[in-house]
């Protein structure tokens, strides 16, 4: 009789929380409960989240993404992604008669509503994001053209020349960097001290509380694997975060994407989801590592979130 070889050990850690959020789940709701409302189609404008996985699954039930109003045909009712929008497309929205919903994430609504206080009160915006994210764009335009200032980097911040130093206010994308983003505000705070900081800090708390998870395991970790999208924001974050540390980290979309080598000489691994990846993917990546490691389970939780928000009016009697 042979001997059956002994699969080697990987202690596997796993950072709570980690996966989706509030506004991610009330995303994918809204888009569900209008397709159970309505009937399919449902037009979708832009991915609701940043996920391959939840897009194609929306898909299977009856969603249809699109990037532009235009391709809404007359009479389909419209969802707006979580990113949150520009006001002139739930105008045009408007315009046309579409029934339309808005999954805009409260917290990204909330900054669209200090970016217009802060106009209306005479202040020039320095917005602290990433060039061509759609939550950038949607903040953009809430305001009026030139109102806002887009800031990346530290040097960015050292080389902004502001219309008016003295009436300067700032805001964030809710998904950053909070190490970064600190820099970059520490930045402009030297050199416009009179500049008007949020009310309250706009980097979301999921995004927040995912980086403070993925810090809480590093030490232990040879590496760390993140769970999410390339084009997700916070998901690239928490990569960067562990990279920070002095961890290798490595994003992946779906189990099937690992590297195995990537594995090699890896006594413990930590792993970790971006906010718009499901905990079914964890499970999935966990079930594929056990195929070839005896895999030891266990969790790290640093904070424990208990936020939910409101679906829209229209959908609650739905629910």
């Amino acid at each position: 009789m042979h001997a059956v070889a002994q699969k080697p050990p990987l202690d596997l850690l796993i950072a709570a929380p980690r996966g989706f959020c509030a506004g991610v789940d009330r995303a994918i709701r809204i888009v569900e409960l209008a397709i159970e409302k309505h009937g399919a189609p449902v037009y979708v404008r832009h991915e609701i989240v940043h996920n391959k996985f939840v897009v194609d699954s929306l898909k299977a039930q009856g969603a249809i993404f699109v990037e532009e109003l235009d391709e809404v045909p007359d009479g389909a009712p419209v969802v707006f992604s979580a990113h949150g929008v520009p006001k002139s497309v739930p105008a045009a929205a408007q315009d046309r008669g579409l029934d339309y919903l808005d999954a805009t994430c409260p917290l990204v609504s909330k900054v669209h509503r200090q970016a217009e206080r802060l106009v209306a009160a005479g202040r020039h915006i320095v917005f602290i994001g990433h060039t061509g994210h759609p939550e950038v764009i949607g903040t953009f335009g809430q305001v009026p053209a030139g109102a806002m200032s887009l800031i990346e980097t530290v040097e960015d911040a050292e080389s902004f020349v502001p219309p008016d130093p003295a009436n300067l206010a700032f805001l964030t994308q809710t998904t950053l960097s909070v190490d970064d983003t600190a820099a970059v505000v520490a930045t402009l705070q030297r050199r416009f001290p009179l500049m008007q900081p949020p009310r309250g800090e706009d980097i979301c708390y999921a995004t927040s509380n995912r980086q403070a998870a993925v810090k809480a395991i590093a030490a232990q970790c040879d590496a760390i694997l993140v769970i999410g999208a390339p084009n997700s924001s916070n998901s690239v974050r928490l990569v960067e975060v562990a990279e920070r540390e002095g961890v290798p980290a490595r994003l992946i979309q779906r189990a099937i994407d690992l590297d195995w080598d990537f594995l090699t000489g890896v006594g413990t691994l930590g792993l970790t989801a971006g906010a718009s990846a499901p905990e079914l993917l964890v499970r999935e990546l966990v079930d594929r590592l056990s195929e070839r490691f005896t895999v030891t389970e266990r969790e790290e939780e640093t904070t424990r979130e208990t936020i939910a928000f409101k679906l829209p009016r229209e959908l609650d009697a739905a629910a």
